[in-house]
């Protein structure tokens, strides 16, 4: 029985020592085609870094307003009695745009000038017997001064019914207008909005340390999302002589043409300041950084040896500084030579070391003046 125990404990311990030894050789075989695994190459496209010129710029938010914007309204109080414009509409300086009721003033206009015609009448008769020395001087100062007076109050009722014709006061756009036909207005009432549109003010702010860099005359660049701007090149024209205490930005205004009324008083803008020549800079496609919160770096292709002394194309990390951006480009002020070949498309899935496969029969937008429909 005891003889029969140890057969069977040999046994066991013969059947453990088998499977062990058969693991301990499959572990050594996954452990070996581990090592001598290689992960395919990535397929990416490139591009070789040139150095470009890129002009000195500022960047800002601005503010589209009208060289001339007002509110149209009523001079003096009286009903409308006609509408002469529509809403929406172009008007020349001195269009009609609201006529009031002028019936009373009428009247009264053809009352001072019969008045006048009297006065006049009375000052040639006194004129007269003056000459002849049978009315004193002062019986013609009278007279003369009557004259006059009757004269400017006929003056007076003629400009009152000038002043309730209300016309354009300069060549604008109309906007919607705010009376009907037969109200009552009171002077001062709104009529309808006007602005002047072309040429446009484009109103910007800019912090104190870059007032060094602007003149009145340098050129700005104006965009608009959804908004093809006819001529977007304009210059400044004003500098506020004041810096805002709270926010330490000066005031900027530049003028822009506008010819087809594309900007709109109140618009906001992206306003791109000319300076002249910049600094000397690689453009890359955007694709090509790699965003982070720890550094921006782009991939440089390059001969590599893997650990076998092997010899294969592959990547290896690069820290970059980033300027400006223009269109599909950003700009590399620092981290980059010109030459080095660098991967533009496919970076999320890239490591330091990764082999890959260039592939640039299609490659990612590289056009520094580029205009997205959607941005």
């Amino acid at each position: 029985m005891k003889r029969r125990m140890l057969i069977m404990v040999a046994a066991i311990v013969l059947f453990i020592a088998v499977i062990g030894v058969v693991k301990f050789m499959q572990i050594r075989a996954a452990i070996a085609a581990g090592a001598a695994f290689q992960m395919p190459p990535e397929a990416v496209t490139t591009v070789v870094a040139k150095k470009d010129d890129w002009p000195a710029t500022l960047h800002a938010i601005g503010n589209v307003t009208a060289v001339h914007g007002v509110t149209v309204s009523a001079d003096l109080p009286g009903v409308v009695v006609a509408i002469d414009f529509d809403s929406g509409r172009k008007v020349r300086k001195g269009d009609v745009i609201v006529r009031l009721d002028t019936r009373q003033e009428r009247a009264q206009m053809r009352a001072a000038d019969a008045q006048r015609e009297l006065s006049r009448l009375n000052l040639e008769r006194m004129s007269m017997l003056k000459d002849k020395k049978v009315a004193s001087d002062s019986e013609y100062d009278r007279t003369d001064a009557e004259f006059k007076q009757a004269d400017a109050r006929l003056g007076e009722i003629k400009a009152m019914i000038d002043r309730k014709e209300i016309r354009a006061p300069f060549d604008g756009m109309l906007g919607i207008r705010q009376i009907n036909l037969g109200q009552y207005l009171n002077a001062g009432d709104p009529i309808v909005p006007l602005q002047m549109m072309d040429p446009i003010h484009i109103n910007f702010s800019l912090p104190q340390q870059d007032m060094s860099s602007l003149k009145v005359g340098a050129e700005v660049k104006v965009s608009a999302e959804g908004v093809k701007v006819a001529q977007p090149i304009g210059k400044i024209t004003a500098v506020n002589s004041v810096i805002d205490e709270s926010t330490r930005n000066v005031e900027v205004q530049a003028t822009l043409a506008n010819p087809d009324g594309s900007l709109r008083p109140g618009m906001f803008v992206d306003v791109q300041i000319m300076l002249g020549t910049g600094q000397p800079v690689i453009a890359l496609p955007a694709s090509a950084i790699n965003f982070a919160p720890y550094g921006d770096s782009v991939f440089i292709v390059g001969e590599m040896t893997d650990p076998k002394g092997a010899k294969y194309k592959g990547v290896r990390q690069q820290f970059v500084k980033l300027g400006e951006g223009r269109g599909d480009q950003v700009a590399v002020i620092s981290g980059l030579n010109v030459g080095d070949e660098v991967v533009t498309s496919g970076v999320f899935k890239l490591r330091n070391g990764a082999a890959v496969l260039v592939d640039n029969k299609v490659q990612p937008g590289n056009d520094p003046s580029a205009t997205p429909e959607d941005s």
